[in-house]
């Protein structure tokens, strides 16, 4: 993405304002990085990189604005300017006429900032397809599109936060607003922060909203929908030529065949396979490429891949981060950079927003247990599955009982119920002087925050708000971009343009998920344009069989062994733990327990690479 960095306030310390700013851009700079600007005055910085993203900067009337991504105006005037000057004296004209209202008149991705003085305002796009972290120091405010880059600032604290380390655990990635560093934070989607007289103000500029209760005719939003996607397509392919990721999944089908249909030339497509059974999906790929007559490129991921790409991900990753997929990503990204491909379009965002996730109907499933009487719940059915003895030796009565369980967790923790955080008392699993540093249910506490932020009173619109934060922002697109970024390539997510977001939001909830039937609207209403064995097929995901390599591949298994060894070291997790998920992962379930095994081997690499020393 576009890398910046910078502070306003009275800068002090044994380094000079320049000597700060360069360390803080060797942190943002990105393996794209071409140009590095500075900028230093008396009580503020700014540095820039210009990259695969269009970075821009603009210094005058006493302001410093530097903006990155592909930012559009519904302001005429501002949009003339950014037209005619670019989008930073943009951005300072828009400041010095709205203030921080000036978000609401601002779309795309983009991460901002603006310094008036010893004022400053940053922010982010409302979807959080671009991050920016910020932290406060003593009189001064710091930012950066990198969290290692704020915690650079010689008045900022560079110390990892234990909760950090324990939120990692629950969520393989570390979301916003917290960061790996004490005292750094990272803005939510949609978010800003205002720093003023020292103070920081925090808010949001912008909240889907879902209409729960929405009556639709299904052919004018089918013809809606069509509309839409084209003109998503067209836009994301503008200034290619564009290449698309094809999984054969729903979404990058999709993405490919807008794609065909707005082209003269075929379209290229760049899709992973795996030699594992149980994990390849290019027989779907396949179906898709020849249905839009595309230029299809495959690539099937060895053992050996995953060994190069560890280091990779370990190195490039700003914080911790635990997405296996980021692998298959990488490779697909790089074999189209290879071939000359500087643009790809992305497929993400479609189950997020058509609720095409299979816990979204299973949950609903659950949510019927609460509508049963108390009286009935509490004086009959609970007791009689609980009382028959020898009951879990029983088909239906383990069922009846488990259902009972998880029935009785509320939403959204419930959606965690199989955490490997909960397998275990959390004694058997962390130190307990790590524990002693944290607080156990903040993961809980951040998903029922954005579960109950929703504007949204149903069930389904409130899991899928809850997947656009902890899903989509914080996971999925820091996956994709950063890979990509990594590969050479600037990547777009055609599925999450704003139009098409807000269209989601206005369907009937019984659109999205009717019954068992997941993405039912999007599905019906494409079904003569998709293959029809991509719509009826299963959801699979974009997986990775590391736990099998893990065991079969003697380098992986070796780097695996001596990373554990080291990781055990930590204090964070008790050895016997530790030796148990090793154990497990032996000689049970590879592929489940190759997970944990997954997300301990890239912390301990991500700490050695970004702190040891």
């Amino acid at each position: 993405m576009g890398s910046f960095c910078g502070w306003c306030g009275v800068h002090s310390g044994p380094d000079t304002p320049q000597q700060t700013i360069d360390r803080m851009l060797d942190d943002c700079r990105g393996s794209t990085a071409t140009d590095c600007t500075t900028n230093c005055g008396e009580r503020g910085a700014i540095g820039v990189c210009e990259g695969l993203y269009t970075t821009s900067h603009y210094l005058g009337d006493g302001i410093r604005v530097v903006i990155t991504g592909s930012p559009t105006w519904d302001d005429r005037a501002v949009a003339e300017i950014a037209k005619q000057h670019g989008d930073a004296a943009a951005l300072a004209r828009a400041y010095r006429d709205y203030g921080k209202d000036l978000l609401a008149r601002l779309h795309g991705p983009f991460a901002l900032a603006v310094l008036d003085g010893d004022t400053a305002l940053v922010a982010i796009d409302r979807i959080g397809i671009h991050s920016l972290s910020y932290a406060r120091g003593d009189g001064v405010f710091v930012f950066s599109t990198s969290t290692g880059s704020v915690a650079r600032h010689p008045k900022i604290t560079r110390q990892i936060d234990p909760q950090a380390i324990f939120n990692y655990v629950y969520f393989y990635d570390i979301p916003s607003p917290g960061t790996v560093y004490r005292n750094v934070g990272k803005l939510l989607p949609a978010q800003y922060v205002h720093y003023r007289n020292g103070a920081l103000e925090k808010g949001f500029y912008w909240q889907l909203h879902y209409g729960d209760n929405k009556r639709a005719s299904f052919q004018s939003k089918r013809r809606e929908l069509h509309d839409i996607l084209r003109q998503c397509v067209a836009s994301s392919a503008s200034g290619g030529p564009v290449a698309t990721f094809l999984s054969g999944g729903t979404d990058s089908s999709t993405v490919t065949g807008f794609l065909a249909e707005l082209q003269d030339e075929s379209v290229d497509t760049y899709s992973i396979g795996f030699g594992a059974e149980g994990f390849d999906e290019m027989e779907y790929a396949r179906l898709a490429a020849k249905r839009y007559a595309a230029s299809a490129h495959e690539y099937y991921l060895k053992p050996d891949d995953v060994l190069e790409s560890i280091p990779l991900i370990a190195g490039t990753y700003d914080e911790p981060f635990a997405n296996e997929s980021a692998v298959p990503t990488y490779f697909c990204a790089r074999q189209a950079a290879r071939d000359g491909v500087r643009i790809m379009l992305a497929g993400d965002g479609g189950d997020e927003i058509f609720g095409g996730n299979e816990r979204y109907a299973k949950q609903l499933v659950f949510e019927h247990y609460d509508r049963v009487p108390r009286f009935l719940r509490k004086g009959l059915v609970e007791p009689i599955a609980g009382g028959i003895p020898g009951g879990e030796a029983i088909m239906p009565v383990r069922k009846l009982r488990s259902y009972i369980r998880q029935a009785s967790i509320p939403l959204p923790e419930r959606m965690e119920s199989y955490n490997f955080i909960y397998r275990q008392p959390l004694g058997e699993m962390f130190h307990p002087d790590f524990i002693s540093t944290v607080d156990p249910d903040m993961p809980a506490a951040m998903l029922r925050e954005v579960y109950a932020s929703a504007d949204a009173g149903h069930t389904v619109n409130r899991m899928l708000h809850l997947d656009m934060k902890f899903t989509l922002a914080d996971n999925d697109l820091r996956k994709v971009s950063r890979m990509c970024e990594a590969a050479g390539i600037e990547v777009r997510y055609p599925l999450l343009d704003e139009a098409l977001v807000e269209f989601s939001g206005q369907l009937p909830v019984n659109y999205k998920v009717r019954g068992r039937r997941l993405r039912w609207f999007f599905k019906e209403a494409l079904k003569d344009f998709l293959p029809r064995e991509i719509i009826t097929k299963s959801k699979h995901g974009f997986g990775l069989p590391f736990g099998i390599w893990a065991m079969t591949h003697e380098p992986l298994r070796e780097l695996v062994d001596d990373t554990l060894d080291k990781f055990g070291e930590r204090g964070y997790l008790q050895p016997s733990y530790i030796r148990n998920i090793r154990n497990l992962h032996a000689r049970e379930h590879a592929t489940y327990f190759g997970k944990m095994i997954w997300v301990m081997l890239i912390l301990e690499l991500w700490l050695q690479t970004h702190t040891d020393g």
